[in-house]
């Protein structure tokens, strides 16, 4: 009989243990101890790059790691059996696009122990390697790792994740009855209990998943139906997307299963649970703020413990492919991740992270390739982007969950970026603040753009909800030899803000964006302007397809925070800074659709343009507006 407990983890106990936790990982991992952090004492920001890369050197093929992967784990010695695949009529491949498609057969034996096992053993031995030889396996659950272990699939080894959520909700350590088994996590920069990733990992150290080419596949089947039409994908709640139909479960949709927040913390006033649930301190009708995705950034606003905040079967919030929480020293490397149900990789206040030579190639809905949140210390490098959101998209957390700090010291760094929202984004979940982000030598080609293009090159989103400080923030040597989307997709204000609609492209066109008023009335509470300063882009160069005649719509747009989206019960406002300090340097955007206007500034303070071409015009100016 399943238990019904409620575990009860205050946020002080959490947080207690949390730090607990990162002393151990501190101690156990062989992170050389010459790795302090960034020194800008040179004056070159580029050197704090270097230094960063330096230090996670550890991450590497080095001889510890050799020496302990002697001891190998294959999965077949503990029972693992491979499935055979059949053809079914109906598979999602893109949000929109379907055909018929390859699953594993029904009553495929679920390897689900078998790896388990697998895992458990190599632990126990002190570590090694886990061995998925080729050929195509079932899982009808998470692979949840272990300190000192390196899960590796063989060339030609392919796992079919179980497409069905009720799989994700049976092996959590925390049981929540009807909800299921879960695991602790975040969903869109908040804390929760959900159904946990198809690979996990919570609180280890020097963990590794790998393979040896492209054809080690991790598949998590987003897009193919497990109850009828409904997929992993159907949960976006978007007519057209993946099937679904207006009024079915998504987590858009009101759900009956999410409670008035006043019934959950009776000491908010009515004024701040008006605001909370509907953006207005003087209230309003409706349950839209039930809906999945509106309703836990809703509790972090009431300040509900993270123990109420319990999602999994009966919610539709689907999970990230990959993840790992509060780790240090994880090694992603050498495989290609496909249909994923949400974000690709999403690595949570780990420490210490190398992603290598990865192919990133989901293209459904919210499919970011890689999203590291409060994450210090990582490097990204030689990973292919082909996503249906996001190419890379750092994020520190939302509303009140910032305990985790800053996103802070990551490296990109020859990367390569097809199709996408952004190439690289800071953003929007960026409560915690981001700082000390470098990227150099990214090839945004863009190859798919005739039929699913890249929108963005170089992003930053957030607004009045996300505020947090995002500095020190350097690019250099971008290419994009076919531009960009030059459909323009424009700024959505708010009734009354001072920016007309249908004047600004914040969305998808430009080459450079930074929208610090990003998608506003999707968020009821508005009350935390960003910062965003100190940012260098230099030598980038775009140009047009071939038979096109542009490379993007705007070339730049640049939108500061908008004050006047201030929504809050305490007068007078906070101050609005304006975005601040950033130079664009020895860059040609090729030459933009809006001809009349090729870029575009509001609230923004010291930008300087230095040998910049648009449209065959150089730029040498300091501007402000």
């Amino acid at each position: 009989m399943a238990s019904h407990r409620r575990v009860a983890l205050t946020r002080r106990g959490f947080l207690a243990g949390a730090a607990a936790s990162c002393t151990l990982l501190e101690r156990s991992a062989s992170a050389p101890s010459y790795a302090r952090g960034p020194d800008s004492s040179t004056g070159d920001p580029w050197r704090q790059a270097e230094l960063i890369v330096k230090r996670l050197a550890w991450l590497g093929d080095t001889p510890e790691r050799r020496r302990r992967e002697l001891r190998q784990f294959y999965v077949t010695s503990f029972g693992a059996t491979q499935c055979q695949l059949v053809e079914v009529p109906l598979i999602y491949t893109s949000s929109t696009t379907s055909a018929s498609g390859l699953t594993p057969a029904l009553g495929s034996p679920d390897n689900y122990a078998a790896f388990a096992a697998a895992v458990a053993a190599c632990n126990r031995s002190g570590g090694g390697r886990v061995i998925v030889p080729a050929g195509n396996w079932y899982c009808a659950g998470p692979i949840t790792l272990l300190s000192n272990v390196n899960f590796h699939l063989r060339s030609g080894a392919q796992i079919w994740f179980s497409p069905n959520p009720a799989d994700y909700a049976k092996y959590g350590l925390y049981d929540f009855g009807p909800n299921g088994k879960l695991v602790r996590t975040r969903w869109q920069g908040n804390d929760c209990y959900n159904f946990s990733s198809m690979i996990y990992a919570h609180g280890q150290h020097n963990v590794a998943l790998t393979g040896e080419d492209q054809t080690s596949i991790l598949n998590g089947q987003g897009g193919t139906p497990y109850d009828g039409p409904n997929a992993w994908w159907t949960w976006k709640g978007t007519v057209g997307t993946a099937g679904y139909v207006s009024g079915e479960p998504s987590e858009g949709t009101p759900n009956p299963l999410n409670m008035p927040l006043g019934s959950l913390n009776p000491a908010l006033s009515v004024a701040e649970i008006n605001l909370i649930e509907y953006g207005n301190p003087a209230g309003g009708t409706g349950d839209a703020y039930t809906a999945d995705s509106s309703y836990l950034p809703a509790l972090s606003e009431a300040q509900i413990p993270i123990s109420q905040r319990v999602f999994g079967i009966g919610h539709q919030l689907p999970p990230a492919m990959i993840e790992f929480f509060g780790c240090m020293g994880v090694l992603l490397q050498g495989y290609q991740v496909i249909n994923t149900p949400f974000w690709q990789h999403h690595p949570i206040a780990c420490r210490d992270v190398v992603m290598r030579d990865v192919y990133a190639n989901s293209i459904g809905p919210n499919n970011d390739g890689f999203d590291p949140e409060a994450c210090n210390y990582v490097l990204v490098e030689g990973v292919t982007f082909n996503t249906g959101d996001d190419c890379i998209a750092i994020k520190s957390g939302k509303d009140n969950d910032t305990e985790f700090g800053p996103a802070q010291n990551h490296v990109i760094r020859n990367c390569t970026m097809n199709s996408g929202h952004g190439g690289i984004t800071l953003g929007s979940e960026l409560a915690a603040g981001v700082q000390n982000i470098f990227a150099e030598n990214l090839a945004m080609q863009n190859q798919n753009y005739a039929t699913n293009p890249l929108n963005i090159a170089i992003r930053i989103k957030t607004n009045l909800n996300r505020g947090g400080v995002t500095q020190n923030f350097h690019v250099r040597n971008v290419s994009l030899p076919n531009g960009i989307n030059t459909t323009p997709s424009f700024y959505k204000p708010l009734s009354g803000g001072p920016i007309p609609a249908n004047t600004v492209s914040t969305n998808q066109g430009g080459i450079i964006t930074f929208d610090c008023d990003y998608s506003p009335g999707s968020d009821n509470v508005r009350i935390r302007p960003p910062v965003v300063k100190d940012i260098t882009i230099r030598n980038l160069s775009a140009a047009s397809p071939a038979g096109a005649d542009a490379s993007c719509y705007q070339a730049i747009i640049i939108q500061g925070p908008v004050a006047e989206d201030y929504n809050g019960l305490t007068q007078p406002p906070p101050t609005v800074y304006p975005v601040q300090n950033i130079t664009i340097a020895d860059c040609d955007f090729g030459t933009s659709a809006d001809a009349t206007q090729p870029y575009y500034l509001y609230n923004v303070q010291g930008l300087t343009l230095d040998n910049v071409t648009i449209g065959g015009t150089i730029y040498n100016t300091m501007l402000s507006a």
